[in-house]
Formats: C-alpha cells, structure tokens, sequence
C-alpha cells in the first residue's frame, strides 16, 4: 500500500495500480482510516443477573437432571419465566455443558488383582464362553474352572442358560473333588452376572475360599481363561456351529481329555496339565534329561561341547505380575 501511494504521486492512480496489479478500490480503501464497530446488544439479551440466575437453575439440584424444556415448563406452572428452552441451550453451549451437567461420572476405581500361585490348587480361573447351537441366535453354555499353575481344567460342564445355581454346583462340585480346604483356594473371575452374584459369593464363603474379580473392560486380568478358551476354539475340529447339546457335551469331553492328558502345554515347560498338577514333573524331566544324556555321549560336537537340558517348569504361575514396590496378592503354600 506505500508503495502504490508513493508510486501515485508521480504518476498517478490509475497508472500506479495498473503497474502494482492493485484493484484501485482496495487503493481508495485504504486511504481511509478503518473504524472499529461496536456491536450493539441485542435488545433481547438477557442482563448479566438474568444470565447468571438462569445458568445457576440450570446446573442447580432441582433441575441439573432435567432437560431445559421440562425446566422452563415447571417454572411457568409456577408463575417464574427466566427465559426460553433455546436460550437455556445457549448459555449450556457457552459453558461446555450440553450434555452431563452434573460433576462427570466418576468410575469406580478398581485395584488390579495380583495373583500368585506357585503349586496347583491355589488359584483357579474360571469364565463361561459361548457355543453356537443349530440355529442362528441359539447358544449353550459352556463353564470351565482352570488352575493357573498346572493349566488343568478341574471342573467343566454345558448347559442351556446362565445362572448363578449352575456356577455354584460346578464350583462345590470341583473343590470336592480337589479336595479343597478352608483357605486354600483363590477363585479368579471376570464381571460376569454370575461370577458376581450373591449367591457364588456365599458359596465361597462358606467353602472358605477367596473370590477376586477382573477390572471392567480388562481382559488381561483373566488370561488363562481366555487362552484356554482360545485353544478350544482354534482346534482343527471344532464345529461352526452344534446340532444339539449332546453333540456339544460329546465334542467337550473328548476335548478337555486331550487338554489335560496329552497336550503338551508350551507355558509348562512342553508338559502336560494332568503332568503337573498331580506331582509327576520331575519324573517326566528326569526321563527327558536321560534321553538328552544318550543323545550327547553319542554326539556331543552336535551340542558344541554344552550338555542339553530340558525346559524346566516355570516357579510361578501370575496373574499381572507386579513391580517391586507394588503389593502383591499371595496364598501361603502350607
């Protein structure tokens, strides 16, 4: 713009745009110093006291559960007009508080469980997973208790529906068969409605058996559980869908007798679940590390001079293992 005003002086306006390439209205325009406007309020705004008592209602006990318009109603059945059901949406929408008005909701803060288990029978997982039946949008049930350290599923059983009747009986009927003491045992679960309800809970109390439970939304609290029920479904076998309950109890029984007796766990040391949970490890290593021994006096420039070993069984079995300053959710091996 100095530049067209110098340039003009000498060779006027018109010539002077011309050569700038300047329209000679912005020219013109910019010879006239800019006035800032005030915008006038709008005749219908509301005075800052009408606002801040409108604002107040709004976020006040009375009405900071109920929409503006059931709040402008209320008030005019009362004989008291603050202002109309946009106005309110406005001063809302000034304050970033179009939807929640009440402080945000607050989620319940949940400890992460850490769970140890350094011999079978300390800690089970367990978790209820979904069989498609015949037809579309029909299911069975399927409910498995696994012990974390050995990976052996104690107790397992189908049904047509969830209930928390049905998770008791399984429960009672597994620690029998474990032969379960009075606090011996940790039951590891997600936030299933049966895994939480009252009726588990008693049950477990009068077993003498502690209950924890997963964070919401958090799969990694119950890893065992889902690996296990990964395994299941990832099998060459298993079936899209089942033509009736008895075919999925069939296909669950030959399933869970190869998981515990012939399939050879990568977790525990290439081992199998019944291996470890009923004490036979060392045996099976012993028998391992004798084979490795021949395989070594017979070649042992193939080893390059270092005598095989055999995977060792891991100490410890965790569930969210935790950092060294943590606390740490234990049950005494006695």
């Amino acid at each position: 713009m100095n530049a067209a005003r110098t340039l003009s002086a000498s060779v006027g306006v018109q010539a002077a745009c011309r050569a700038l390439r300047m329209n000679r209205s912005r020219y013109y325009r910019g010879q006239c110093p800019r006035v800032q406007r005030v915008r006038c309020a709008p005749p219908l705004k509301l005075s800052p006291s009408e606002y801040h008592k409108a604002h107040a209602l709004l976020l006040g006990e009375r009405f900071v559960d109920q929409a503006p318009a059931t709040m402008v109603a209320t008030l005019l059945d009362e004989g008291e007009y603050v202002c109309s059901e946009r106005t309110m949406y406005r001063i809302l929408a000034q304050h970033h508080q179009l939807k929640e008005r009440r402080r945000g909701h607050r989620q319940g803060h949940y400890t992460k469980p850490e769970l140890l288990a350094t011999t079978p029978n300390r800690v089970w997982s367990w978790d209820i997973t979904k069989l498609k039946g015949p037809v579309t949008w029909s299911y069975y049930y399927l409910y498995v208790i696994l012990d974390i350290y050995s990976r052996y599923v104690v107790g397992w059983m189908i049904t047509d529906r969830e209930a928390a009747s049905l998770a008791q009986t399984l429960i009672r009927d597994s620690c029998e068969k474990q032969r379960i003491g009075p606090q011996q045992l940790t039951l590891h679960a997600d936030r299933g409605a049966s895994m939480k309800s009252k009726a588990v809970a008693h049950l477990l109390a009068d077993l003498g058996v502690t209950k924890t439970h997963s964070r919401p939304r958090t799969s990694d609290d119950n890893p065992y559980s889902e690996a296990q029920f990964k395994t299941l479904k990832y099998r060459p076998d298993f079936p899209e869908r089942f033509g009736s309950i008895q075919d999925a109890q069939a296909h669950c029984q030959r399933f869970f007798h190869w998981y515990n007796q012939h399939h050879k766990h990568s977790g525990i040391a290439m081992l199998t679940p019944q291996t470890v949970h009923y004490g036979h490890t060392d045996h099976v290593l012993n028998q391992r590390q004798k084979t490795l021994n021949l395989a070594f006096d017979r070649h042992p420039s193939r080893f390059k001079g270092q005598r095989p070993r055999p995977l060792s069984l891991p100490e410890a079995a965790w569930i969210n293992k935790p950092n060294h300053h943590s606390e740490v959710t234990t049950h005494p091996d006695n």
